[in-house]
């Protein structure tokens, strides 16, 4: 442990730390966000936090963790700018307990894009859905903007259900990788309408005033293509049987946790995998992304940035139980790139208490923290290239439907 603790700490002292504002979305107001802004260091303040909010994770059986066995389905959780400080924050924070930091197989992962050494989420996004490395800004697109063929569309033609569920609007750089192809990320009406012509089985995410906006006329158009449309994301577990379900949310259920969001993240993770497993006896895919662990490190705000990690881990918490429960799952926990620089130079144990100190107000160059668990989650220990993080899932799938 303590070895481990050591190269946590070399790795963020050691690499480079650089700027990359996202843009944001109507969902992403209190985001500071500004994709043209140039290298900009955020006052060294020290900004500390106290949780009396803790919850109980889950604790793995590991029984299939390390195994050679099949695997019928993965879990993708992505938390957004979420690096070791960020994980180690929410595990202060919490008790010092977080699910994420129970499991014991451990990678890195690089996250530069082909057009920049600090990457976006855009580009980065792409990487894990489609499996190439492409510019800054571009949704499933190659760097010589061609459509990248992302997971669903790869595997959905194998009879292998597929959904995606975050705390962003769908059309934010994280979800959309996952079924549009667009070369610039703020073509927000663009991207909604590709949705109707998406693989996915399932999507949860931000929301009603959104579609209001930028696309009310697509809304009929996910209908004709057999989604169920719930505004209500407890609703799933009552449409079980449904051919497609769309959780287009209400504006409230994409807030900060912290502002009163509620179980959105972990409850509709639970529900969506029922949904998904019942669906294809050949396996799924779920992508869950903890969105909003970037705004807030965006913000350089630690209580921010501390309950949302807490939120995202109870997510991480239902895919683990799911994973001991069914023996075939993959759960791989990750990020798309680190953000805000985060450090934690103090802390409290017995009080829960976080003193966090951030040395950018955007995206960095390090590496990010990937952890695995179930059949295979080996193959996933290492340094390893964001692409490769793809690659594996594909195959993994493709063998074991």
């Amino acid at each position: 442990m303590k070895k481990t603790l050591l190269l946590f700490s070399a790795l963020l002292m050691t690499f480079s730390l650089a700027w990359a504002q996202e843009k944001g979305t109507p969902a992403a107001e209190n985001k500071k966000a500004d994709e043209n802004s140039t290298e900009k260091v955020a006052d060294k303040v020290p900004d500390t936090y106290a949780n009396d909010f803790t919850y109980t994770p889950y604790t793995p059986t590991f029984k299939s963790d390390g195994s050679n066995g099949k695997v019928k389905n993965v879990i993708l959780l992505i938390g957004d700018g979420m690096g070791m400080a960020q994980a180690v924050s929410g595990y202060y924070a919490n008790g010092n307990d977080l699910a994420i930091l129970k499991l014991k197989r451990l990678g890195f992962v690089r996250t530069y894009s082909a057009s920049h050494f600090t990457t976006d989420s855009a580009a980065a996004g792409t990487t894990y859905a489609c499996g190439v490395k492409t510019t800054n800004g571009f949704v499933g697109m190659t760097p010589d903007e061609k459509p990248a063929a992302n997971i669903p569309e790869k595997l959905s033609p194998k009879g292998i259900a597929t959904g995606v569920i975050s705390t962003d609007n769908i059309s934010g750089a994280t979800p959309s990788v996952f079924y549009a192809h667009v070369a610039n990320r703020g073509a927000t009406a663009d991207i909604l309408s590709q949705l109707p012509l998406s693989k996915l089985d399932l999507f949860a995410a931000g929301c009603e005033s959104l579609w209001e906006k930028y696309a009310p006329e697509q809304v009929a158009e996910l209908k004709k293509a057999g989604f169920t449309i719930l505004n209500d994301y407890n609703q799933i577990q009552d449409n079980l049987s449904a051919a497609r379900i769309g959780v287009i949310t209400q504006d409230a259920d994409v807030q900060p946790v912290m502002n009163g969001r509620g179980d959105f993240l972990p409850a509709t993770v639970r529900q969506a995998i029922e949904f998904l497993n019942g669906k294809s006896k050949k396996g799924f895919f779920l992508m869950a992304e903890g969105a909003q662990i970037d705004w807030g490190c965006h913000n350089n705000d630690v209580k921010y940035t501390v309950t949302e990690v807490i939120d995202f881990d109870k997510a991480v918490s239902e895919a683990l139980k799911f994973a001991d429960q069914d023996g075939q799952t993959l759960v791989i926990i990750t990020a798309d790139h680190e953000t805000g620089g985060m450090t934690i130079p103090n802390g409290d144990y017995d009080q829960n208490k976080v003193r966090a100190l951030y040395t950018v107000g955007g995206h960095t160059g390090v590496m990010v923290p990937l952890y695995a668990y179930g059949p295979h989650s080996q193959d996933f220990q290492g340094v390893q290239e964001n692409i490769d993080v793809h690659k594996k899932i594909v195959e993994l799938l493709e063998k074991g439907k």
